[in-house]
């Protein structure tokens, strides 16, 4: 599976860093997310589904291949 971030919709709510911390992570400038691991490990998808789920802006795409 990819996670995918459409950084320009990001908010900067934080909240994909809160549900997956080892997947995401927030610039000091402006605090747009980022993404640290676009493959992710199987232990971390729950937390990049709830991420997707949270997502004020609906920035966070889960696509599985």
């Amino acid at each position: 599976m990819r996670v995918e971030l459409d950084e320009p919709r990001c908010v900067a709510s934080g909240q994909c860093v809160l549900a997956a911390p080892e997947v995401f992570d927030q610039r000091d400038e402006d605090g747009i997310a980022f993404l640290l691991d676009e493959r992710p490990a199987e232990a971390s998808l729950e937390g990049v589904r709830e991420a997707v789920v949270v997502c004020p802006a609906a920035a966070i795409r889960l696509v599985e291949r």
